[in-house]
């Protein structure tokens, strides 16, 4: 009751809430875009694991805060530049998202029915494999940067479920534009690209503002729409004519 009454919690709080839904943006592209090659019905149950699972990594760290800030620590150094656990987390976490969003980009390109049949054989539990471990890389960056931006351990996990709430409201309908405009999966791996070079510098000591990247995402994010309402307008149009 007393934390109720306390209006720097309830700033805190809030402030937090903020800052975990933006971090959770890459955690919602990456799923959206993993689970497009799964049937429909299984594309919401993964998408439901998946931040479901995000939701556990976060409290469970969350609950050991101790053994996370350890993470920090340097553990070795290499070309004059300490190195930690966190560090190793978010290079190796990078590497993958590189990985990923380059083998997607390039079944994109190299031919829609070898896509198409990958899809078909797209296992469900490769594709929660894959959302475990970048849920795990994301819950790392996410809970270290909230730490110090609020005293007590209720007021991060209350803002960390109100965060998984907007996510999960949110993850439907961006994987359904997704789905439905190919060229914005595209921009999404594209996206992925960026986020994994953005890991790999944080994690190598060059960080990257991440206001930059949500920026730069969210003007292309514009552009792509605009460019979805001026080809509907075109095949409308089209259709008329005929």
């Amino acid at each position: 009751m007393e934390l109720l009454s306390d209006p720097q919690v309830w700033a805190s709080f809030l402030t937090l809430c903020v800052m975990e839904i933006v971090l959770g943006i890459d955690n919602i592209v990456f799923i959206s875009v993993v689970v497009s090659r799964l049937p429909e019905e299984q594309a919401k149950k993964a998408r439901q694991i998946g931040l479901l699972l995000a939701l556990v990594f976060r409290i469970l760290l969350l609950l050991v805060l101790s053994w996370l800030i350890g993470l920090t620590a340097p553990v070795f150094t290499a070309f004059g530049q300490e190195v930690s656990w966190r560090d190793l987390i978010l290079i190796a976490g990078g590497l993958f998202l590189i990985y990923k969003a380059t083998h997607e980009i390039h079944a994109e390109i190299e031919h829609e029915t070898a896509t198409l049949a990958e899809a078909k054989t797209a296992s469900f539990g490769g594709i929660i494999a894959q959302v475990l471990i970048i849920d795990m890389v994301f819950s790392v960056d996410s809970i270290i940067t909230a730490i110090g931006m609020a005293e007590h351990v209720e007021v991060m996990i209350a803002a960390v479920i109100v965060a998984i709430a907007v996510m999960y409201a949110a993850s439907g309908p961006i994987a359904e534009f997704i789905k439905h405009n190919p060229t914005t999966k595209m921009l999404a791996l594209a996206f992925l690209l960026l986020i994994g070079v953005a890991l790999i510098a944080d994690g190598l000591g060059f960080h990257i503002p991440r206001g930059y990247i949500y920026f730069s995402m969210a003007f292309a994010a514009v552009v792509e729409v605009f460019n979805v309402l001026a080809r509907r307008r075109r095949q409308k149009v089209a259709g008329g004519e005929q």
